[in-house]
C-alpha cells in the first residue's frame, strides 16, 4: 500500500492537501515550508515545481514560479533541497509541474530520482492521456510513483472512468473550468462534486481551485474526501514573515473548529 493510499485509509474525510512552490519565498524556503505544513496539519503536501509557462495556474502561483525561478529554482536544485527530506517529512509529497523541464531533465531520469528522494507521487496536468499510456506511465508505475490525473466539470463521464482507472492515490477534481485562485459558486461545484460521487470511481476525490478558508474547504469536504489549497497558502506566504507563523495561523484558521 502507498503513503497516499494509508493516508486516505487512516482518515477518510477532511484531508488537506496544500501545495507550495519550491525555491519559494526564498531559495532555501522550499524544506522550511514543507515543515511548517507537516507540523501544522497538512495531511499532504503539494510541492510545485516551477515553470514559466504553467497554463493551469492562477496569477498568485504564476507570480510566485516566476520568483522562484528568478531565485534559481530548477529541478536539478530541487532533488539536491530535498535528498534528506524523508529524515524529517514523514506525510506524502507530490511534485507537481510541467512536462517541458521534466523532458529537459531526462523523464526517466526525473522518475528514478523523484523514488530516490522519497516522492510519493506526481501530477503533470500536460502530459496528455494517449502519451501516458504508450509511454510514461510505465516508467512512473516502474519507480513506483502514484500518478493522479486530473478532472474538471467538463470532463465527460466516461473519460473520468477512464482517468480514475489509471490513476493512483486520489483523483483531482477541479472545481472549474478557471485557473487557481479564482473565487467560486460551491453550490454548483457541489453538483458537481455529487455527480463525481454518484459515478462510484475507485479512487478518493480531492478537489482544487478556489479552496481559500474554512468556509470553502468544510463546503469542498461535503462530498469529497479532502481538498487542496494553494494560491491561498503562497498569498500568505508572499506577506513576508516567519514561516512557521504564517503557515500555523493559516492552516488552524482553515481546520479551526
Amino acid at each position: 500500500m502507498s503513503n497516499l493510499e494509508l493516508v486516505f485509509k487512516e482518515k477518510s474525510k477532511r484531508i488537506l492537501n496544500v501545495y507550495c512552490t519550491a525555491g519559494y519565498p526564498a531559495l532555501d524556503s522550499t524544506m522550511k515550508v514543507m515543515a511548517s505544513l507537516q507540523k501544522n496539519g497538512a495531511d499532504i503536501i503539494e510541492l510545485g515545481m516551477p515553470y514559466s509557462d504553467p497554463l493551469a495556474d492562477g496569477e498568485v502561483i504564476q507570480l510566485s514560479s516566476m520568483k522562484a525561478l528568478a531565485n534559481g529554482m530548477n529541478i536539478a536544485v530541487l532533488f539536491e533541497q530535498i535528498q534528506d527530506m524523508r529524515k524529517s517529512i514523514s506525510i506524502p509529497v507530490i511534485l507537481m509541474g510541467y512536462m517541458n523541464p521534466i523532458l529537459q531533465y531526462g523523464f526517466e531520469a526525473f522518475c528514478k530520482k523523484a523514488k530516490e528522494v522519497g516522492i510519493d507521487g506526481l501530477i503533470l496536468p500536460d502530459l496528455p492521456l494517449f502519451e501516458f499510456e504508450d509511454a510514461y506511465g510505465k516508467i512512473i508505475k516502474e519507480n513506483g510513483l502514484d500518478f493522479i490525473f486530473l478532472v474538471t466539470p467538463e470532463t465527460p463521464d466516461q473519460r473520468v472512468k477512464k482517468l480514475d482507472s489509471l490513476s493512483n492515490g486520489f483523483l483531482y477534481a477541479v472545481s472549474s473550468s478557471a485557473t487557481t485562485g479564482k473565487d467560486k459558486d460551491f453550490n454548483v461545484v457541489a453538483q458537481y462534486l455529487q455527480k463525481l460521487q454518484a459515478l462510484q470511481l475507485k479512487n478518493p476525490i480531492l478537489v482544487g481551485f478556489g479552496i481559500k478558508d474554512k468556509a470553502t474547504f468544510d463546503a469542498a469536504t461535503v462530498h469529497t474526501q479532502g481538498a487542496i489549497i494553494g494560491s491561498a497558502y503562497i498569498q500568505q506566504l508572499s506577506k513576508g514573515g516567519d514561516i512557521e507563523t504564517i503557515t500555523s495561523q493559516f492552516l488552524n484558521s482553515v481546520l479551526g473548529a
